[in-house]
């Protein structure tokens, strides 16, 4: 075999080999990067994956599962608060629900905003110009308190007002507010300047005994004093929040009498302020009154009576007040009051009436009879009108 036909068989061995990679079915061409080097398809892949072409499903679902973050509906950022803590020159701090300083410490403030307003205790509100100062500026307000004391403990917050030309509203919705504690080793409670505090007991409304305390760590207690007990605390009856104190959510006469709450922090224990609970069957709503005249046309010289009538909850104190045409003649009242316990669709309810009596009728009695019932949520009025005539009207005689 001379030199020309080897190259010959050379070329044909070239040309198969060449053909049947083209045709070899599956087979990927490699993918190059940027600098023209030859990747493997499995590059991106955690280390182990295998290097084969995802099937036809894999590859559609590839696309969503990019989109995915970027589609889901991210919630929108609070608004930032206004309302931040002043730690020194150009340190700031934003505010939480609650914050805690030692007493003595100085606390100050900054408020975002053109037009601020500013709502602090009621203590160092009557309290006026002194620890408490107040100073405005164009774009912020400052609000700095010395010489603190555990009285201070409350709710500090502020607002911006809108204001645009001369006219401006209150601007609420964007209010930053905390609530600090001043924290005093030697008063666990917030001071008061009364030893006693009389509180109503309303059958209908929950009740606030207001001890707060200067430590939120303070372990307290709802105590009887006479006869000496703990009075239970469960979260549905009576709850405790330590910015606010015992709410009483369903007063009852047994409550009644005088209570106080106790303070344990550290081995240290205080009393409150002592709170003398009177209960009062609190009326659900005003009176609606309903008012009958025995007759409402009478003779000259006879007698007749207007009665009012009111429906309500048994032991709901209600008081009568009449308006009566003889008043103009100096016709004193003759009245008389009554109430009585019902039964009406199994339930029991308190009938309190007052009836007005008038003694030989004159002209000047006829007119517009009014009874006004109050009770503690407020007054209702009901009216009639009555007529008084000379004479007897005779009906004609048959035919």
């Amino acid at each position: 075999m001379d030199l020309r036909t080897l190259c010959f068989l050379s070329c044909c061995l070239f040309i198969c080999v060449f053909s049947a990679e083209i045709q070899e079915p599956g087979r990927a061409p490699k993918a190059q990067n940027k600098d023209g080097k030859a990747t493997s398809p499995g590059g991106v892949k955690p280390s182990g994956a295998s290097g084969r072409r995802k099937p036809k499903s894999e590859r559609r679902q590839q696309p969503l599962q990019k989109k995915t973050p970027v589609e889901a509906a991210a919630p929108s950022a609070p608004a930032p608060s206004i309302l931040t803590q002043v730690l020194g020159r150009g340190h700031f701090q934003k505010v939480g629900d609650s914050l805690s300083l030692r007493a003595g410490e100085p606390l100050e403030l900054r408020c975002r905003g053109k037009v601020v307003r500013w709502r602090v205790p009621v203590y160092l509100e009557e309290e006026g110009e002194g620890r408490l100062r107040i100073k405005h500026f164009s774009q912020h307000s400052r609000l700095q308190l010395v010489n603190s004391t555990g009285a201070d403990t409350g709710e500090y917050s502020c607002w911006a007002r809108d204001c645009q030309d001369a006219a401006c509203t209150e601007g609420e919705d964007r209010q930053g507010k905390t609530f600090i504690f001043f924290t005093d080793p030697e008063e666990l409670f917030v001071p008061t300047e009364n030893y006693y505090e009389v509180i109503q007991l309303r059958s209908h409304q929950p009740v606030l005994l207001p001890c707060q305390v200067t430590n939120p760590l303070a372990q307290v207690t709802l105590h009887r004093e006479f006869p000496p007990e703990e009075v239970p605390v469960d979260g549905t009856d009576i709850s405790f929040d330590v910015k606010k104190g015992f709410t009483i959510h369903r007063p009852r006469a047994s409550l009644a009498g005088s209570l106080f709450c106790l303070a344990s922090l550290r081995g240290m224990r205080q009393i409150s302020t002592k709170y003398m609970l009177i209960y009062i069957n609190y009326p659900s709503s005003s009176p609606k009154p309903t008012i009958q005249a025995s007759t409402t046309s009478v003779l000259l010289g006879e007698n007749f009576s207007v009665t009012c009538t009111v429906l309500s909850e048994p032991e709901i104190a209600v008081d009568f007040r009449w308006e009566y045409p003889g008043q103009k003649m100096g016709r004193p009242p003759y009245v008389s009051e009554r109430a009585d316990v019902v039964h009406r669709e199994g339930q029991a309810q308190q009938e309190a009436g007052s009836t007005l009596y008038v003694e030989e009728a004159r002209a000047g009695d006829a007119g517009i009879y009014t009874c006004r019932a109050t009770n503690l949520q407020g007054t209702g009025m009901a009216t009639t009108r009555v007529h008084v005539t000379r004479s007897p009207r005779v009906s004609p005689a048959p035919s």
